[in-house]
């Protein structure tokens, strides 16, 4: 079994050489997604483009996303950390260094990146560090992670946008994680879609106030 760390611990992100094993075969998950039929973990259409986003507890996560229009399909996973293929259990104890994430598949003829990420910043609170509200530890920070180079500095422009915005509100530094993609990690069956499936489950999502000025 895996200890779960202290509460000061799960705010620090662990080394890689400390981090759980994880194991070399992916977990079992879904294969369609729950609310379009969609392939969860596709194939997709070519003309697709894709982003990963992490705003605390991915549940409230991807219900919000998968309802605008131009998304494709989403899906629970985890990404950022060190552990390959990790189970819920292992990314809660903050020692696989992942965060709970939402993979973000959409159609760019319809939905623009500007438009995903002025609803990414408007929608959590970036600011918190280790946490999301009342969900505490590395597995809960707020981060973007990109397909490719370009993506990514769209993004960060984005980020120095709202930071400003924030801050003209009186409100801290932007804590999000931004980097280019490494692997995700698809969560279990029963993490997707979760609120789909019980409606009156858990959503903390909690944004600012703040708009963010993205044209």
């Amino acid at each position: 079994m895996f200890d779960i760390l202290s509460f000061s611990e799960k705010l620090d992100m662990p080394k890689k050489e400390d981090a759980l094993v994880g194991r070399s075969e992916p977990i079992a998950t879904a294969k369609t997604h729950y609310v379009n039929g969609h392939n969860l973990k596709g194939p997709y259409p070519e003309n697709m483009r894709h982003i990963i986003v992490a705003m605390g507890c991915f549940w409230g996560v991807e219900r919000l996303f998968w309802k605008i229009s131009g998304v494709y399909v989403t899906a629970a996973g985890y990404t950022g950390g060190f552990t390959p293929n990790p189970t819920y259990e292992e990314v809660c104890t903050g020692k696989t260094g992942h965060t709970e994430a939402v993979l973000v598949v959409y159609d760019p003829k319809i939905l623009h990146l500007d438009e995903i990420l002025k609803t990414f910043w408007e929608q959590h609170d970036p600011t918190q560090g280790m946490r999301q509200g009342n969900d505490i530890g590395n597995n809960y920070r707020s981060g973007l992670y990109l397909a490719n180079d370009e993506d990514l500095k769209i993004a960060q422009k984005s980020k120095a946008q709202f930071e400003k915005a924030l801050q003209s509100k009186g409100l801290g530094s932007i804590t999000t994680e931004i980097a280019l993609e490494g692997p995700f990690y698809f969560a279990e069956d029963y993490h997707q879609q979760y609120l789909a499936k019980n409606p009156n489950g858990y959503c903390g999502l909690k944004g600012t106030g703040v708009t963010c000025p993205i044209s």
